[in-house]
């Protein structure tokens, strides 16, 4: 299995290592320094390891009074993020937290979300990222079956708690506490209280799958080995230590968080907002001068909704990088906003298991729009068939990824089958085409069979969002008394316009052939989606069965 995509041959382990240091070397994340302040940082890393608890401490030796995070609620050191953080290890110490310990975190973007896995990291406790859209029995079921112990919340949450033991501690981190909540500590004090001996091991981020098709699952996310593993990363994505990073996506998604330890790792200042909407993101980029934007798709949607003459109201001239990931963007997306924003568009695919698989840049897209692009350095994807042997180059089949940063398994003790080759199924479908560029058709259980054709709902997608009259859409397989199964699309139409069903069934006829037509077309006035903006379909009504 030595043909991956974008790639002949594996580079040798030195040539990659020069490659990996060039790259830290060109985002500022090596810098050079005095000898007895490289060694006291090198101390503080040894003590604290790779954790955003240690990349905290390391530059609060390196750079204390640059800015870390700025939020809504004022701006903060380096420094006093790591002081803040140790503050509320003794809080979360002194409610029984320690090493090996859960502690629940339902909060939004903020900088004390960051401040608890730091807190979490000095501790060894493991830190669950709970999604903010959970209902209260969803959020019950997680909290039991992750173990979670103590918990960490924004006010705006208290009414789905209402299902959790009473006597679990929580400490508020955005808001007013109840009677008898614990405060997030906001100022940084030093102090003179004893603290937690450091951990044998360092705590995990545990990260839920999107839940789009069934329960939310925990997955242990691994903890880096050191820079070199953001290396993969910037080395499709340019970003520099000098960067500021506007962190829209929520951070208990996995894309979202990415952008926390990037940001961390190169000792950017991260802009972090509350809530999405999409004119104050603009509206923030010109304020704040931010220079990366981290977004899930729909935020893109959104903003590319907005007037044109709000849109140009604000200078975004400083935006650079906006680095996307989480779902599948539309060819037509894409363009657009490259045609209005500059080639400043990267989409990164994966998932929570495989971390990344391929990036796309700017020029990948504008060769093929509906590319997931090549693999980051150090990264191998194949293209297997149900026997487990790579296909040619155009030939469909089973993605598989390796890379250093697979998770290593779920909270309830399954993991994924890596192979002998350290390749992790994605549960995707797809090709890699003779640019070397990744496609993918689909999850391997969206497939369904029309005409004798294996169809994928992707296709179907791409070719219904091209029509004027369409804004977004999804295409799914419904249950079929005569066929077994088949498509059903669900479009909503953009501001004014009217969507005609038998005029989507001639397009898609006309683009894809007949096998592709989706029998049922459902306006709906918006997809439901989660909270990083995935499409449930669990939640898209039943057709009305046709004559």
């Amino acid at each position: 299995m030595k043909s991956v995509a974008g790639n002949s041959s594996a580079p040798s382990p030195l040539r990659q290592s020069l490659t990996t240091l060039r790259i830290l070397l060109r985002a500022g994340i090596i810098k050079p320094g005095r000898p007895k302040h490289i060694i006291r940082q090198m101390r503080v890393l040894k003590t604290w390891g790779p954790t955003i608890a240690g990349g905290y401490a390391v530059a609060h030796e390196r750079m204390p009074d640059s800015v870390a995070i700025i939020d809504e609620a004022g701006q903060w050191t380096f420094a006093e993020m790591n002081l803040r953080g140790r503050q509320l290890a003794r809080e979360l110490h002194n409610t029984g937290v320690s090493e090996g310990s859960r502690v629940g975190l339902l909060a939004r973007n903020h900088s004390a979300f960051v401040q608890t896995m730091l807190a979490c990291g000095r501790l060894g406790a493991d830190t669950v990222l709970l999604n903010t859209g959970l209902a209260g029995p969803q959020l019950a079921a997680t909290v039991k079956n992750n173990e979670v112990s103590a918990l960490v919340l924004d006010a705006d949450f208290e009414d789905v708690c209402t299902e959790l033991p009473a006597d679990m501690p929580r400490i508020m981190a955005w808001g007013t506490p109840g009677r008898d909540d614990l405060q997030v500590p906001w100022q940084a004090l030093e102090s003179t209280e004893a603290e937690p001996a450091p951990p044998r091991e360092p705590g995990r981020l545990v990260v839920l799958t999107s839940g789009t098709t069934g329960a939310p699952k925990g997955a242990r996310r691994p903890t880096p080995k050191g820079p070199q593993d953001g290396a993969a990363v910037l080395s499709r994505i340019p970003l520099n230590s000098k960067d500021r990073f506007l962190i829209s996506a929520p951070v208990f998604h996995t894309w979202g968080l990415a952008g926390v330890q990037l940001g961390m790792s190169m000792r950017a200042t991260l802009v972090m907002r509350r809530l999405f909407e999409p004119e104050d993101v603009l509206r923030t980029i010109e304020e704040q001068r931010c220079t990366v934007l981290f977004a899930v798709p729909v935020m893109v949607r959104r903003i590319m909704d907005l007037p044109r003459s709000v849109r140009e109201k604000y200078d975004t001239s400083s935006l650079r990088v906006v680095a996307c990931s989480g779902s599948a963007m539309s060819p037509q997306l894409i363009t657009d906003f490259m045609d209005t924003f500059g080639d400043v568009l990267y989409n990164l695919y994966g998932s929570t298991e495989v971390s990344w698989a391929t990036i796309a840049t700017p020029e990948d897209m504008r060769l093929s729009p509906t590319t997931a692009g090549r693999p980051p350095l150090g990264t191998r994807v194949a293209i297997l068939d149900e026997n487990g042997r790579e296909v040619p180059r155009g030939t469909e089949g089973s993605i598989h990824v390796g890379n250093a940063m697979l998770f290593d398994g779920y909270t309830s003790g399954r993991t994924k089958k890596t192979s002998d080759d350290g390749l992790m199924e994605t549960g995707d479908r797809g090709h890699v085409d003779t640019n070397g560029l990744l496609h993918v058709s689909g999850r391997d259980d969206d497939m369904i069979v029309s005409g004798g054709e294996n169809v994928f709902p992707r296709p179907v997608e791409e070719a219904i969002v091209t029509m004027s009259s369409v804004r977004e859409v999804v295409v799914t397989g419904v249950s079929d008394k005569e066929f077994g199964q088949r498509f059903a699309a669900y479009v909503v139409a953009h501001e004014g316009a009217t969507v005609n069903p038998d005029e989507v069934r001639l397009h898609v006829r006309t683009e894809l052939g007949r096998f592709a037509v989706p029998r049922d077309v459902v306006v709906l006035p918006e997809l439901p989606r989660n909270a990083t903006g995935k499409v449930v379909k669990s939640r898209l009504p039943l057709p009305t069965p046709r004559e």
